[in-house]
């Protein structure tokens, strides 16, 4: 969508897009300096003045202060943050990070705890640079249909790059912590798990594409849908047992 386009939606709609925060990490809405290019109609966020500047120049008006441009990952906003069982990933994208607005990029840190298990997932409007800054990584990646899979044991200060809508996957082989950081090409580069999304289908949809019925570990569709661990997860068997971990699925209401 042309960001013209955008504009023109949010001053039509007036709709609010509100920053997300937690208690201990606050955005700002200030009201910018009158000027000859930029107006502040009445009821927009920060965001929303921020995606209608005109310019850089006036979208730095919006942000007076010089702590704005620092994102601190050890105290994210919680919209920012997924944790699970395995580790936590915590994203600076343009929802939790005014300032990326009009950068055109957005980071995210994968903290995994030994054996942590980054399941398999997709970013449907941007590529991945998945660097490892501490421990090794596991990863596993199939570009399209008819593409082989691809295959990595990453080292710490290793990389590799999962292409634009690419299902990838990630996970610590060793009973230590791993960290990588991922940079993306664009402010929003979207998430989508695969194993929510696909038993998220109607149990015809499902049953249809595999072929008949679907049983995983014994249990049929509605029973695994709610197996189905949250990113991040513990991990797979072999490191499991390593380093002698128990995978304690729970069934969450």
């Amino acid at each position: 969508m042309h960001a013209s386009f955008f504009a023109s939606a949010l001053l039509l709609a007036g709709a609010s897009v509100a920053v997300p925060t937690n208690p201990n990490t606050t955005y700002e809405n200030p009201t910018p300096q009158p000027t000859d290019t930029l107006s502040n109609p009445a009821g927009l966020t920060l965001f929303q003045q921020l995606v209608l500047a005109p310019n850089a120049v006036e979208r730095t008006k919006l942000l007076p202060n010089d702590e704005q441009f620092i994102f601190d990952f050890k105290n994210a906003p919680a919209a920012g943050v997924v944790t699970g069982e395995g580790g936590s990933i915590v994203r600076a994208d343009h929802a939790t990070f005014p300032a990326l607005v009009g950068s055109g990029g957005a980071v995210a840190i994968g903290f995994l705890g030994p054996c942590g298990f980054n399941t398999p997932h997709v970013h449907p409007r941007a590529a991945e640079l998945n660097l490892v800054v501490k421990g090794r990584l596991v990863s596993q990646s199939v570009h399209e249909n008819g593409a082989r899979t691809i295959n990595h044991n990453l080292d710490t200060f290793q990389m590799t790059v999962f292409p634009q809508g690419a299902v990838h996957t990630e996970f610590n082989p060793d009973c230590e912590d791993a960290i990588f950081i991922a940079s993306f090409p664009d402010e929003d580069p979207g998430v989508g798990q695969i194993a929510q999304e696909y038993f998220g289908l109607r149990d015809e949809i499902v049953k249809g594409s595999a072929g008949g019925e679907v049983v995983v570990d014994g249990k049929d569709i509605d029973e695994f849908r709610s197996l189905i661990p949250k990113n991040v997860a513990k991990g797979v068997d072999s490191c499991l047992a390593k380093c002698g971990i128990t995978k304690g699925y729970k069934v969450r209401g």
